[in-house]
């Protein structure tokens, strides 16, 4: 796997494509607000266009292959973030969060994503460096996770979170008041007390809403969402900063990309089954590269390729979400 040509030159051009496109996000949605489907689409193009830009830079500065691994991981991470939205759907609906206060909960949680992604950007790509036999181990982990998603998950809307293990955290280190208290994640005993007039709580001087209850089940689910996004990503590209520049342009999207699916996800309903596809691919990817290198025995899969058959599985599992519908009872 070739290296970057300017790894500091590329780093650079990144952050300040994140940073520019990050504030002027933040700008357009620092109000407590519900966000209309057509401001959802325009920044979730907004993210997209980007995203691309920054690929286009790869092409022009790092060559055509590391332009094609970035699209390739980044297509990739925006389809698996596709069902970890639908998981934060159901998670809103049942600690009921109204929707003007969902983009605040989803800022501070791709916050903690953007943190928790490079650790294990890093760790995962040293991994994948030390050993052909690391690269079996993540192909079965990949596998593994596909297998899971081919199950079935019909109990994501039926889960009681309350016996999630964020919950239950939360309510060992702080008291949690009963009900959301504006846009605040955290409320003092002295408000509580003088403002509010409730006397609930009888310990502690921070004291937790259901709006940071909220949070933190999301965060943690993200958190067990990445140990499977992340090394499918590596898969596609063992270079560590095109791994978490593919991931974070995807992941700085997803706040309005949900709103958008939030009004489509009674449409896409193939697009999980073109997930699936993608997974198995990237572990017979794994594997045969491994087994190239251990054995003799395996061929390699360009970046140009693996991108069209990225490109060319969500294409179609977007088409057949339109063409073949679900049939209604």
């Amino acid at each position: 796997m070739p290296h970057l040509h300017s790894f500091s030159q590329t780093f650079i051009v990144f952050l300040i494509f994140i940073v520019v496109a990050f504030v002027i996000d933040f700008m357009a949605h620092k109000k407590d607000e519900v966000i209309g489907l057509k401001s959802a689409i325009n920044f979730s193009i907004f993210w997209i266009v980007v995203s691309l830009a920054f690929g286009l830079y790869l092409y022009f500065a790092e060559g055509e292959e590391f332009a094609s691994l970035y699209l390739a991981g980044y297509a990739l991470e925006k389809a698996l973030s596709v069902d970890n939205l639908f998981v934060m759907m159901a998670i809103f609906k049942w600690f009921s969060i109204p929707e003007i206060y969902r983009h605040r909960v989803l800022y501070f949680g791709i916050l903690g994503a953007i943190v928790f992604r490079l650790i294990f950007v890093l760790i995962g790509a040293s991994l994948m460096a030390m050993s052909h036999y690391v690269q079996i181990l993540f192909a079965i982990i990949i596998a593994y996770t596909a297998i899971l998603m081919l199950k079935g998950n019909e109990e994501k809307d039926d889960e009681d979170y309350s016996k999630h293990l964020a919950y239950r955290a939360v309510y060992r280190f702080f008291p949690v008041f009963p009900r959301l208290v504006e846009n605040k994640f955290f409320i003092t005993r002295t408000f509580l007390n003088n403002v509010l007039k409730e006397d609930v709580v009888k310990k502690g001087f921070l004291v937790a809403t259901p709006l940071f209850l909220c949070l933190c089940v999301i965060e943690l689910s993200d958190v067990m969402f990445a140990f499977d996004s992340v090394p499918a990503v590596i898969a596609i590209s063992k270079e560590p900063l095109i791994v978490y520049s593919a991931m974070m342009f995807a992941i700085l999207g997803l706040r309005t990309l949900y709103f958008v699916l939030e009004a489509l996800k009674n449409y896409l309903i193939h697009l999980e089954k073109a997930v699936i596809i993608l997974l198995f691919f990237i572990a017979f990817k794994l594997l045969m590269s491994a087994s190239l290198h251990l054995f003799g025995y395996g061929f390699e899969i360009s970046a140009n390729l693996s991108l069209l058959i990225v490109l060319g599985v969500l294409a179609c599992g977007v088409i057949a979400s339109f063409i073949f519908k679900e049939k209604q009872d």
